[in-house]
C-alpha cells in the first residue's frame, strides 16, 4: 500500500510563493506519473501539473504555466509543486497524487492541503 503525505500549505499574499511537497511510503514506489490537482471552493477538482517518475517530461495547464514548477527527487520517494506569483484564483486545495501505470487513472491520493493567496 503506498502513502502519500504532503506538507502544509498556508496563507500567501498575492505574488508571493510556496512550495508544496509529497513524500510517498509503503511498498517500491515506482509510478508512472506524479502529479498535481487542485480544488477550489464551489468548484471540480482540477488538473495543474504532471511529472514522469523516471525521465522528466511535465505538463502543466495553461493558466499556470511560467508560474508553477513540478519536480521530483527519486532518491527521497518526493514530489514538489513550486508556486510563484501566486495570484488569488490560485487559491485552493491541493492534491499530489499518483499513476502507477500508462493510461491508469491516478490510483493514489494525498490528504490534500489548503493554499489561500490574500489579494
Amino acid at each position: 500500500q503506498v502513502q502519500l503525505v504532503q506538507s502544509e500549505g498556508g496563507l500567501v499574499q498575492s505574488g508571493g510563493s510556496l512550495r508544496l511537497s509529497c513524500v510517498a511510503s509503503g511498498r517500491t514506489f515506482s509510478p508512472y506519473l506524479m502529479g498535481w490537482f487542485r480544488q477550489a471552493p464551489g468548484k471540480e477538482r482540477e488538473f495543474v501539473a504532471t511529472i514522469t517518475w523516471s525521465g522528466d517530461w511535465t505538463y502543466y495547464r495553461d493558466s499556470v504555466k511560467g508560474r508553477f514548477t513540478i519536480s521530483k527527487d527519486n532518491a527521497k520517494n518526493t514530489v514538489y509543486l513550486q508556486m510563484n506569483s501566486l495570484k488569488s484564483e490560485d487559491t485552493a486545495v491541493y492534491y499530489c497524487a499518483a499513476a502507477l501505470r500508462s493510461g491508469s487513472s491516478y490510483d493514489y491520493w494525498g490528504q490534500g492541503t489548503q493554499v489561500t493567496v490574500s489579494s
